[in-house]
């Protein structure tokens, strides 16, 4: 039986001052880390699959890794917790920092429990972190250990799957799934497991939507699905909601409206992997005052236009009371390009023996890469 204990307050301000007030930021000790997963797990255990969440809140979408870039969010969005995140996965690999950033997270979370909100996405994953960077930084920042990559990872295993917001918005990182169209079958799901091959909780992390289809359609990524219009309009009547808001997706702008503002994604990694050069956003939602139940498709794809305007005039797409504040690269992302060297003197150059070297992600490698484990 895990027994549940607290992190003195102290404790925690210490492991935060360790990553914002030092530069480089110190790595935590191995024994801090696994105190910090040990202690946010048996919290997490009590929380369901759905969290219910109100406004004001900002939606953060990917990070991967990109510390600076995190530290830019909150430059900009107001540090908790002064302001409510939410954000819909993606904290590690690919980015240099994944160490620094899920460390910074967990603590926030543990920090600011009614303020900071994490769910899982695609990358919080066993096999995706082997080969996509996250285990191999690991190993070299905690002198070939890969103790910390266990303790997170398995800490992954009890985070959420989505959240509802005011009851009206729907977020997850990744999109539907053929699966599920009742939440209710989202909450009965046993979550606390490596993500499986296929599934509603694979559906939930690795879908997209597509304004190509109508229906489903399975998705090149080799995981999850590609689904339109109608997909997302009948889950939202199902469940009496107005929107999805999602991650999961490079946006050159920052940010993508779908359907007149039925389905966004935000994303938050600008510049990723040090080359798209990529703008990024965080979502702030202000309110949701508007009436679910008028928001009906039209022979055009939109909303019809109740009393409350839920059609919104807003060019980015989105409804009343909602705001994509979109951001540029912090300067010291700029300095990771130009000299492709991460913190604490981890240098892309390095090979480490028998493993998959997380710099070798940002040598040469084409934009698009498709998703293999799951062929």
């Amino acid at each position: 039986m895990t027994v549940s204990f607290s992190i003195p307050t102290s404790d925690l301000d210490y492991c935060l001052e360790q990553l914002l007030d030092h530069k480089p930021p110190k790595i935590l000790p191995p024994e801090t880390v696994q105190q910090l997963c040990h202690t946010l797990k048996t919290q997490l255990l009590g929380v369901p699959n759905i969290m219910h969440l109100q406004s004001p809140i900002s939606v953060v979408g990917d990070i991967h890794g990109q510390y600076h870039d995190l530290l830019e969010i909150f430059q900009i969005g107001g540090s908790p917790p002064t302001t409510n995140y939410l954000f819909l996965g993606d904290y590690v690999d690919r980015g240099y920092y994944s160490v620094e950033t899920i460390s910074l997270l967990i603590t926030l979370k543990l920090r600011y429990p009614d303020r900071v909100f994490l769910i899982r996405g695609n990358h919080e994953s066993r096999t995706i972190t082997t080969n996509y960077g996250f285990y191999s930084e690991i190993l070299n920042k905690y002198n070939g250990s890969a103790d910390v990559w266990s303790w997170i990872t398995d800490l992954f295993d009890y985070l959420p799957l989505g959240a509802t917001i005011d009851g009206k918005i729907f977020a997850a990182h990744g999109g539907l799934s053929p699966s599920c169209q009742q939440l209710d079958q989202i909450r009965a799901i046993d979550r606390f497991k490596e993500i499986p091959h296929d599934g509603i909780m694979a559906d939930l992390v690795w879908s997209d939507p597509d304004t190509e289809i109508m229906d489903f359609k399975l998705s090149p990524r080799g995981a999850g699905y590609l689904f339109g219009l109608d997909v997302i309009n009948k889950f939202c009547h199902d469940n009496d909601l107005v929107q999805m808001i999602r991650a999961h997706q490079l946006c050159n702008e920052g940010f993508t409206s779908y359907w007149n503002g039925k389905c966004l994604t935000v994303w938050s990694a600008p510049n990723y992997c040090y080359r798209c050069g990529n703008k990024a956003s965080i979502l702030e939602i202000l309110h949701s005052n508007y009436d679910s139940k008028n928001g009906s498709k039209t022979s055009d794809n939109s909303f019809d236009d109740p009393p409350g305007k839920l059609r919104s005039s807003n060019p980015q797409g989105v409804l009343p009371g909602q705001y994509f504040n979109i951001f540029e690269a912090s300067p010291e992302n700029d300095e990771d390009t130009i000299s492709g060297k991460s913190v604490n003197g981890i240098n892309t150059d390095i090979n480490y023996a028998g493993s998959d070297f997380f710099g070798s992600y940002f040598q040469e490698r084409p934009k698009r890469q498709h998703i293999e484990y799951f062929l």
